[in-house]
């Protein structure tokens, strides 16, 4: 039922399209077009943050299913429809894509070649990924989860670093040939169902000897934006080369795509083969997290150890997912939403620094705490929750996750949790190396503090930061029913092949 009484989501989703078609029209000289793609995309994303908020006060916690449907006819006889909703665990990530949307579009600011294109560009990545979290359609959902694609190889091809070349054509390489697996599997599902409804094929069975194929197509294409070890290779290149902009959501957003994926698809779908995958998916999340972090200890440069760090904790998110417990699925939901304010509040301050023409090297840097207090703070402050300290959001996703780890297997509670000591460990380095060494070079002293601009991107950032980890409740709430329902159907969907096994025995 559509409580909005209008199509809602359709206009989320679209909505930056009016604001691209306006950037198009945009003429003049350079400068002037430049200065009002900016502005233009900016108030684009605010006004659809602000249809956001409105679409999570309507929503209704106290239903596990899916809410603000819109349903119209599309390709009638292959029985696949233009099908939109959300349910709380879809509400969060569309909230959490138009939130970090205009924090990123601010971090473009300093951006001078190819401003308004660089702003469409990312005004239609908004738009993909929004309509990926929104969509009830299988096929629609896959053409915004590959449509994501082009707007994110432009912005690290063409506004990336030296390498950017290399590292584009390396994430557009590994993300396309996962999803052809994905394809595959939509088109097995597409004709066992009838249908490519996806709530009609959260109650479709699926032969378990069938299952588990379907499940490796998932885990190729999820595994890749999940950036599961050992499908993460793209990742570092990517976050390494790509601009501020494109960093942010690529860390922030585009990998909980993924995990999304997981959550949606291969869980409820395929429960036999979910449940028979786990101890697999648990080794994947604990290598993630023990040596990854490990990998992320080795570096020398701040912007790639603390890419090192997203896939890190992305293997906490994995092992929460597939714990098929309450708490666990519940941990990973609020460590999704923590790592992406986290993560972006991580690049911001490393895109801070190269914006004042400093080098990424832990060598090069040191003492900036003396010189940017301001700085300091937040830079402490993110790290801090990227650690998992209590108060912070990080805390209250990692520990729920350890607690439903440990409802399922001890050793994989006790090594997930390893993660926290890593993180503190590979986080400290950086915020000494960074903040309390002693200078290197007597230029570092020059640096200015934090600019209005900068404070416009952080200020939310550590808002939230807080607030998720003081009032977590405030936001489980919304996902509580839906994530009891999926746990309760999965254990219901195994009940039959348990007794099975136990009469066998």
């Amino acid at each position: 039922m559509n409580q909005a009484g209008f199509p809602i989501l359709s206009l989320i989703t679209f909505l930056p399209l009016v604001g691209v078609l306006y950037l198009a029209t945009l003429r003049g000289d350079e400068a002037a077009v430049a200065r009002n793609a900016r502005f233009a995309a900016l108030w684009t994303s605010l006004v659809v943050l602000a249809l956001g908020i409105y679409l999570w006060t309507a929503f209704n916690p106290a239903v596990a299913g899916f809410q603000f449907v819109e349903t119209v006819p599309w390709l009638t006889g292959l029985e696949v429809q233009y099908r939109m909703g959300v349910d709380g665990i879809s509400l969060f990530l569309i909230l959490l894509t138009l939130f970090i949307t205009p924090i990123a579009i601010l971090s473009a600011w300093p951006i001078k070649r190819r401003v308004r294109e660089f702003m469409i560009a990312f005004l239609l990545l908004e738009t993909m990924m929004v309509g990926m979290f929104a969509a009830l359609d299988f096929v629609v959902f896959y053409i915004f989860f590959e449509a994501v694609l082009l707007p994110m190889y432009l912005i690290i091809g063409i506004w990336g670093g030296e390498k950017r070349i290399f590292a584009a054509v390396k994430f557009f390489i590994f993300t396309l040939a996962g999803s052809l697996f994905m394809l595959l599997a939509l088109v097995w599902m597409w004709r066992n169902a009838g249908t490519t409804d996806i709530v009609t094929l959260l109650h479709t069975p699926i032969p378990p000897r069938i299952q588990m194929w379907l499940f490796i197509a998932f885990l190729a294409s999820f595994g890749v934006k999940a950036a599961v070890w050992p499908l993460h290779t793209w990742l570092p290149d990517a976050y390494g080369e790509a601009p501020l902009p494109g960093t942010i959501m690529l860390a922030a957003v585009m990998s909980k795509m993924g995990a999304y994926g997981f959550l949606r698809f291969a869980a409820p779908m395929l429960p036999q083969a979910s449940a028979a995958a786990a101890p697999l998916m648990f080794t994947l999340g604990v290598v993630a997290v023990i040596y990854v972090s490990y990998v992320a200890l080795a570096q020398t440069d701040m912007k790639r150890m603390i890419a090192y760090s997203s896939v890190a904790h992305m293997g906490v998110i994995i092992i929460g997912i597939f714990t098929f417990t309450v708490e666990g699925v519940e941990g990973a939901l609020f460590q999704m939403l923590s790592h992406g304010i986290v993560i972006a509040g991580l690049f911001i301050c490393s895109g801070i620094l190269l914006a004042r023409g400093e080098t990424m090297a832990l060598s090069r840097l040191g003492g900036l705490a003396q010189k940017m207090p301001v700085y300091a703070a937040a830079l402490m402050l993110f790290s801090l929750a990227n650690m998992g300290l209590p108060g912070t959001s990080g805390f209250i996703g990692e520990i729920l996750v350890i607690v439903g780890a440990l409802k399922v297997n001890f050793w994989v509670s006790l090594l997930g949790a390893a993660g926290m000591v890593l993180g503190a460990a590979y986080m400290l380095v950086l915020l000494r190396a960074v903040l309390f060494d002693k200078y290197t070079r007597p230029e570092l002293a020059g640096l200015k503090d934090l600019t209005a601009g900068e404070y416009a991107m952080l200020v939310p950032l550590a808002v939230m930061v807080l607030w998720l980890g003081i009032y977590p409740s405030s936001f489980t709430h919304i996902f509580d029913a839906p994530v009891t329902a999926m746990v309760q159907a999965h254990v219901a969907a195994l009940a039959p092949h348990t007794a099975i096994a136990m009469v066998s025995k």
